[in-house]
């Protein structure tokens, strides 16, 4: 079953979640994160698929330990990483550093050598269960409706990613409002068509 935790601060911008879908795929994450006392060396790397919810989990993590969190770490200067490193150590706080994919290529070879003892988190693909509450989620941030039985219909027919996901139920939004009717079946088999091509909203 599903859960929530709340983000500690308010939304950035219209339409971005209060809180974060919670699991399967990413329970084990999220307990993690509530325990940074455990990690090795306090240090932390997060691991996941695109749009999985890397970075409102490092959002829900430094409303809790402040300067606490590198998002995107691939993209700094791995020199500074390594210092950033150093100075957790030193004072004792938690460091998460949160990846842009699957795999951070290090090639500092003091930071590969500190990085490879940290803890590795990763976000899992979404099974059925999460998928129709992300689901649900989206729409609810757009003030979607999407109609009895859209989760049931879509989440065996939908590519398995977190970004799938999104994309159709904005196509969804973007259809009901183009055409003026309300979300249902033929919404839901022409949204699927234009995300994954032809035929894949026909029943299976």
């Amino acid at each position: 079953m599903a859960s929530q935790i709340a983000l500690p601060l308010s939304p950035a911008g219209l339409g971005e979640p209060a809180s974060i879908i919670i699991g399967s795929s990413n329970r084990a994450v999220a307990e993690a994160l509530g325990a940074p006392e455990n990690w090795p060396f306090r240090t932390a790397i997060l691991h996941g698929p695109p749009r999985s919810g890397k970075s409102l989990f490092a959002r829900w993590f430094a409303g809790h330990h402040p300067d606490a969190v590198i998002d995107g770490v691939a993209t700094f200067d791995e020199t500074e990483i390594f210092h950033r490193w150093n100075r957790a150590q030193e004072s004792g706080l938690p460091l998460l550093l949160v990846a842009g994919g699957e795999r951070w290529d290090i090639t500092l070879p003091d930071l590969r050598s500190r990085m490879g003892a940290a803890l590795q988190l990763r976000i899992g693909p979404p099974d059925d269960a999460l998928a129709a509450d992300l689901m649900l989620s989206h729409a609810a941030q757009r003030g979607l409706a999407l109609g009895e039985g859209a989760p049931a219909y879509l989440v065996p027919r939908m590519e398995r990613s977190y970004a799938a996901i999104e994309k159709i139920v904005a196509e969804i939004d973007r259809l009901s409002l183009e055409r003026q009717v309300p979300a249902t079946l033929s919404i839901w088999r022409d949204a699927l068509e234009a995300v994954q091509g032809p035929d894949q909203g026909r029943l299976l």
